[in-house]
């Protein structure tokens, strides 16, 4: 049983690590590492139900020790897809108040499993029979409600809490390196706008509007740039805060009269900037 587990677990480690290296999407990584996290979990599950332990130790062993190996995993990177999917477009004050606030959901689970955190990394043994073993729980240790939810051959009333904190650790310091990546930016930014000689002081629809005409004639990479990178560069360099510049397309696109209307005045005003110059050279 350890040995076929620990094979599974290798073969997962490289699996991740391969993927790890061959996107840089956030997004598209972690759902690839979940689902080879899930197909892993699945053939363990099939190992365990068709496994019967030989003592209570092995059983404890693997509930304490080996099966929060694998779903730490899966929670780790479930909550980088979390946060990497709902990461707010902003200033770097909005995106390290983001990540700020992650951290306090990370504080208060420990806080409210200050306990069994306790005995966890004390390395405590003496409820493990309650914590460790299937079929065994006991509701006077605070059992969380969608405990009732779990397998029962398959899970017992406390290693997915351990896969927890394995999953915390990691996390936090995911989110710490975020926030220090997101302050040097703003360093980065405030040293450019510092030296920054041009400011967009028309309207911030009129900006979006251009930024949309743009991205669509493909005049940024040969067509291959994101909105998104687009609107972040625009952001940074003209010091605007552009909000949510997806729901004022939408609101640009219900005009009812002239919904181009910024760019129909750049090209009236250009034109007639032109004829302008025409009659004063003749």
């Amino acid at each position: 049983m350890k040995t076929k587990s620990i094979e599974l677990l290798a073969e997962l480690n490289g699996q991740i690590e391969f993927l790890e290296s061959e996107f840089d999407n956030e997004i598209l990584k972690a759902e690839e590492v979940i689902r080879i996290i899930l197909k892993t979990l699945d053939n363990l599950k099939k190992i365990v139900t068709k496994h019967r332990f030989k003592s209570k130790n092995e059983e404890i062993n693997f509930f304490k020790t080996i099966k929060p190996q694998f779903t730490s995993k899966l929670y780790y990177y479930n909550a980088v897809f979390r946060m990497a999917s709902h990461k707010p477009i902003g200033s770097t004050f909005i995106i390290k108040s983001f990540y700020q606030s992650e951290q306090e959901k990370i504080k208060l689970f420990f806080d409210e499993n200050l306990d069994f955190y306790k005995y966890y990394r004390t390395n405590s043994s003496y409820l493990d029979e309650k914590y460790f073993l299937r079929g065994n729980y006991d509701f006077k240790v605070n059992l969380d409600h969608y405990f009732f939810e779990l397998d029962p051959k398959f899970s017992t009333s406390h290693d997915y809490k351990i896969a927890m904190i394995m999953a915390y650790d990691l996390l936090s310091i995911y989110i710490d390196k975020k926030i220090l990546e997101t302050e040097k930016i703003n360093t980065l930014q405030s040293q450019r706008n510092h030296n920054s000689k041009l400011k967009w002081t028309g309207s911030k629809v009129a900006l979006i509007e251009l930024i949309y005409a743009l991205q669509t004639e493909g005049v940024f990479n040969n067509g291959a740039s994101d909105l998104k990178d687009i609107a972040e560069y625009f952001q940074e360099i003209f010091n605007v805060e552009l909000g949510q510049y997806r729901r004022t397309f939408l609101e640009i696109r219900t005009r009812k009269e002239d919904r181009a209307k910024f760019i129909s005045s750049l090209r009236d005003k250009l034109i007639f900037r032109m004829d302008e110059s025409d009659e004063n050279f003749y």
